[in-house]
């Protein structure tokens, strides 16, 4: 289960993205986890995915 706060959450999704994940879908697929819901709660902090990076800056 994944942290409502968007600041934890980012950072958790981050720290997955970098360690186990080679892409946000993958990420996603592999948790069960709405890609869109997820870049749209933290595009309200405002970061968003960038792809070459496979982070959320």
């Amino acid at each position: 289960m994944l942290p409502n706060d968007p600041a934890i959450l980012l950072s958790v999704i981050n720290t997955r993205l970098r360690d186990y994940y080679s892409s946000l879908d993958a990420l996603c697929e592999d948790m069960n986890v709405n890609k869109e819901e997820l870049i749209k709660k933290l595009s309200l902090i405002g970061y968003e995915y960038k792809e070459e990076r496979n982070q959320f800056v």
